[in-house]
């Protein structure tokens, strides 16, 4: 239109026909808000934003949904990014949070199992990282001492947290009185105390000792599978749980009078790792266990279970929106065929990790496949999930394309929460996406984990 154009006039005309059209259909109370994509702070966009930021204000005020932990960040965390981003940009934002989730990622864990000579440390051991005695890089085991030092067996996939098989309390190398000291006390985090058959003065002695130190101690009574066989062989044998109740009642009532009350006590198999008290022992670990390690042992744990799958799966999605985020920051260049930029390195290395958390790498599944004795090729077929079955680049290119447009009700609101939408915006960022994507990845393979399970065992766990 040359000297003609008039702006204000253009965007009055395009108002009228949208406005026109929108009547035509019997829509005419309908707001219109014109935008462009080149000029992110022009035109109706500050208007649309706070439209939709009272619409989602409104809609939370009147339905209030309900909103489980993993979903929501914290006011610490929105004060943290708020205060990054008003001392070094997006950059500090980004440094920040890279932190944050590299002390998660990064945290040692050291667990000291200890007990008497004979007591199956090294059993115990195996089975709590989910693999068999015969298994290369398993903790040695055998009717003899076995353990001459403290041996360290990191759980597979996971190297930072590691089990530590302590050599037996008692033997003419480790005896009561310098045993902690033996051991180097000071490494580990905390401390199973391992008995079977009875409770002994040694067990006492060292469970006093780890108090006197400052460190905590869950006293664990194993082979109950012996007990149980031994006492199904009298005459009237008497319940089960009786027979357990009786066991449990003993390991108190020693730990009380040695003035060890509130000492926790397990009855636990190494065969039957997921049976008895295991689901006891792993909870109280979870709540008394700092946050960045309670994050790294619950995903170090074998999956044994449904319960530890669906907590895994909690867990994860607590760090979904920070992975979202610092992709999103990070990336400079659109990727091809996608509207917006997104360093894929960043989601192929934690999609990666995911999967392996969920136990369907090759590794895990041929781990399951072997103790519970169903061919590999049989689990795998479980696997239904684009991610759990391979995952490169390309794979995660196209997840992305189809997340696109998606997940907008959660990203909108975590975006509103977090201060630096407008910068999101300029630099055409879709996190919703990334968001939506990382989300959707975590519940297929963790269904698929499930399936995996129920097929090993043929029955609901």
């Amino acid at each position: 239109m040359g000297k003609s154009y008039d702006r204000a006039e253009a965007l009055g005309a395009l108002r009228g026909v949208c406005a026109e059209s929108l009547q035509a259909h019997g829509l005419g109370d309908a707001p219109v808000f014109l935008l462009s994509a080149f000029e992110p702070y022009e035109l109706d966009c500050p208007q649309l934003r706070e439209a939709l930021l009272k619409d989602v204000r409104k809609f939370e005020g009147v339905l209030k949904p309900i909103r489980l932990d993993f979903e929501v960040i914290s006011e610490r965390e929105i004060a943290e990014i708020q205060e990054a981003y008003e001392l070094g940009g997006l950059s500090e934002v980004v440094t920040r949070i890279q932190c944050s989730l590299e002390t998660i990622w990064n945290a040692q864990l050291d667990i000291a199992i200890t007990g008497e000579s004979g007591a199956g440390k090294s059993t115990f051991v195996n089975a709590l990282r989910g693999v068999s005695d015969e298994d290369e890089g398993a903790a040695a085991t055998g009717v003899t001492e076995t353990t001459a030092q403290p041996m360290q067996y990191p759980y597979p996939g996971h190297p930072n947290v590691i089990l530590w098989d302590l050599p037996g309390i008692g033997t003419p190398r480790f005896q009561a009185e310098n045993y902690l000291e033996a051991v180097e006390f000071s490494r580990y985090d905390f401390f199973v105390i391992l008995a079977s058959e009875r409770f002994k003065e040694n067990h006492v002695r060292l469970a006093q000792a780890i108090v006197r130190q400052g460190k905590r101690f869950y006293f664990v009574r194993t082979k109950l599978d012996n007990d149980l066989d031994a006492t199904s062989r009298r005459k009237n044998p008497p319940p089960e749980e009786e027979v357990l109740q009786q066991i449990r009642n003993d390991c108190r009532e020693k730990l009380a009078k040695a003035g060890l009350a509130d000492a926790k006590v397990f009855l636990l198999s190494s065969f039957e790792i997921n049976k008895f008290d295991f689901q006891a022992f792993e909870e109280t670990l979870e709540q008394e266990l700092p946050s960045h390690k309670r994050h790294a042992f619950l995903l170090s744990l074998p999956n044994v279970s449904s319960s530890i799958i669906e907590k895994k799966r909690q867990l994860l999605h607590q760090e979904v929106w920070k992975v979202a985020l610092i992709s999103s920051l990070v990336a400079a260049v659109p990727l091809p065929g996608l509207a917006f930029t997104c360093d894929v390195s960043i989601l192929l290395r934690k999609l990666s990790t995911y999967r392996q958390d969920f136990g369907l790498d090759a590794e895990s599944l041929a781990r399951l496949a072997e103790r519970s004795g169903k061919p590999l090729e049989v689990l795998r077929a479980e696997v239904h999930s684009t991610l759990g079955r391979s995952i490169n680049k390309d794979v995660v290119i196209g997840l992305l394309g189809k997340a696109t447009g998606t997940g907008l009700v959660m990203a909108n609101f975590l975006l509103h929460r977090i201060p630096i939408y407008g910068a999101l915006a300029a630099g055409g960022i879709s996190f919703h996406t990334t968001y939506s994507m990382l989300s959707q990845c975590l519940e297929d393979l963790a269904a698929d984990s499930q399936k995996v399970l129920m097929k090993a065992f043929e029955s609901e766990i």
